[in-house]
């Protein structure tokens, strides 16, 4: 019945097309400033409707799109892809690799520290950025044009159960972009939100995009130059790792404050004392368990005055304490849909929010908040929109949680599995085998050596795996191979017996498990 009547009304309201050709009038002037629903425009009708642009929602679109079903995307004109696209992922990525390339960084284990290609400048890192931006925005327009996606410019404002008005600036109202129509009211069967994050803010910190930033605004915001000093508040993914981009950085340091005791708590400890390493070697200041109680712009910069009495300076300061999910202007009481103090959403298994037709995908349903998890989350909420007995369903990898971590520090981190700490919390019996970069060819090669390594976590009896952990160059390519080893179950001895291309990174698996085997060999000979 539900069916039938939904069938109904889009009769009634016409196709999309129908409708666009009616919305060609003129519109009325408006200030630049000036925002508007225009809510007496026809209604455009679509079988779903997906708020952002982002990997899960771009994901969930395309797979619609492929099943047939009609889809409209909504978001902000200057915001296709996402935060992913604008201001997370890609872009402090690509920082990283601006920032690897400039400094030599690769290059120090050979020619010593204070090598570099050039003087590094904050107008040459964001070169490189923008060229990469824009090229991931002109991938992603291709992707959703080649599956007949709708990109409507505007934000999305529930009005009803399934109805939505798109708030739209005047530049975004007079769009002559034939990929972008121009329509103020949608209707749809299914609405997945995904309006992804920001970054949160603090009372304490006067956040000014100048001296003072947040993860956003060092990308975008009215940075002159790279800071000689830098203050990164909050040692969690996103500071730990513009902290190390600038460490590297000759003539450059950094000082990395938080209130817990220690950073990175969910990764291999081992590792995370590596990195720390890593950083304290090349300048880095760590104040752990300490809290800011104010902040204050100097005429040189910045200064923080710490709970314990402890006072710091520097040029500038990046704060990076927690992001908040956007969804506070999807007036999300209009369908009876609640959110937690960070605004994330609550969903069932299958991403299903209180109301069972809309649907919640990404960074704003909480951890692990990856681009590569978002994406397999709206991938499957398409699956089970439309078919809610499929099988793609049941054989999916993130609900058994057999997925990597990639963190991008210099010396990048990535894991996939289960840590020591994990395994020793519930009493789980393991061995450890290791392979170190300045064992590798490939690592002298490229100059690596330093604090690279490989670990892996097996059973002593079975060998068969729990967990894969690396640090150093090429962690997060490498690591792929002990997750396709954790999924079909392989044991350690796999790895001893498979040939790997030489000299390469993941020959550092046959290292490792030949490291292993000879531990187990030793704690034997010893028991017997």
């Amino acid at each position: 019945m539900a069916s039938m009547a939904w069938q109904a009304l889009r009769r009634r309201s016409g196709s999309p097309l129908s409708l666009l050709a009616r919305q060609r009038a003129p519109l009325r002037p408006l200030a630049a400033s000036l925002f508007s629903t225009d809510v007496k425009h026809h209604v455009a009708e679509y079988d779903l409707v997906v708020i952002g642009s982002g990997p899960s929602a771009t994901q969930c679109a395309i797979e619609s799109a492929k099943r047939g079903k009609r889809v409209a995307i909504v978001d902000k004109k200057a915001m296709v892809g996402g935060v992913c696209v604008h201001t997370g992922t890609i872009p402090s990525k690509t920082f990283r690799e601006a920032v690897l390339h400039l400094s030599g960084y690769r290059h120090h284990g050979f020619y010593g520290k204070s090598y570099s290609m050039k003087t590094v400048t904050i107008d040459d890192i964001l070169y490189r950025v923008k060229r990469v931006v824009e090229s991931e925005v002109d991938v992603i327009k291709a992707q959703l044009k080649a599956a007949r996606v709708d990109y409507i410019a505007g934000v999305a404002r529930f009005e009803t159960d399934h109805e939505l008005s798109i708030v739209r600036t005047a530049e975004e109202l007079t769009i002559e972009d034939e990929t972008m129509p121009n329509v103020s009211r949608v209707r749809a069967e299914k609405v997945l939100i995904a309006c992804g994050t920001r970054p949160a803010h603090n009372p304490l910190v006067p956040i000014d995009g100048k001296v003072i930033f947040d993860s956003d605004q060092i990308l975008t915001g009215d940075i002159r130059e790279l800071p000689r000093s830098l203050i990164v508040v909050g040692a969690g993914v996103i500071g730990m790792e513009y902290a190390s981009m600038l460490n590297v950085v000759p003539g450059h340091s950094v000082t990395v404050i938080d209130g817990r005791p220690e950073i990175l708590s969910f990764a291999d400890a081992e590792i995370v004392s590596m990195l720390k390493y890593e950083m304290r070697s090349k300048g880095a200041r760590f104040l752990l368990g300490e809290n800011i109680e104010r902040v204050e712009k100097t005429k040189r910069g910045v200064r923080v005055h710490l709970q314990s009495g402890k006072v710091t300076s520097a040029d500038a300061l990046l704060y990076t304490v927690g992001r908040q999910a956007s969804t506070d202007g999807l007036n999300l009481e209009a369908v009876g849909l609640s959110r937690n103090p960070r605004g994330l959403l609550t969903v069932n298994d299958s991403y299903q929010t209180e109301k069972s037709h809309i649907y919640a995908a990404g960074d704003c349903i909480g951890a692990p908040s990856l681009a590569s998890t978002s994406m397999e989350q709206g991938r499957l909420a398409a699956c089970h929109m439309w078919g809610p007995d499929s099988s793609e369903l049941v054989t999916s990898q993130l609900d058994n949680g057999n997925y990597p971590y990639g963190i991008y520090t210099i010396p990048e981190i990535s894991m996939v599995g289960k840590t020591e700490q994990q395994l020793t919390k519930e009493s789980v019996n393991y061995e450890v085998g290791i392979a170190k970069y300045s064992e590798l060819a490939k690592g002298q090669m490229s100059g690596s050596t330093s604090g690279g390594m490989l670990k892996i976590l097996f059973d002593p009896d079975t060998l068969k795996l729990h967990g894969v952990h690396a640090i150093g160059e090429g962690a997060t390519e490498i690591i792929h191979i002990g997750q396709v080893a954790i999924a079909m179950g392989c044991s350690l001895t796999y790895f001893r017996d498979a040939v790997f291309n030489y000299p390469t990174l993941a020959e550092a698996y046959r290292v490792a498990a030949l490291n292993g085997l000879g531990r187990l060999s030793r704690d034997r000979e010893i028991q017997d």
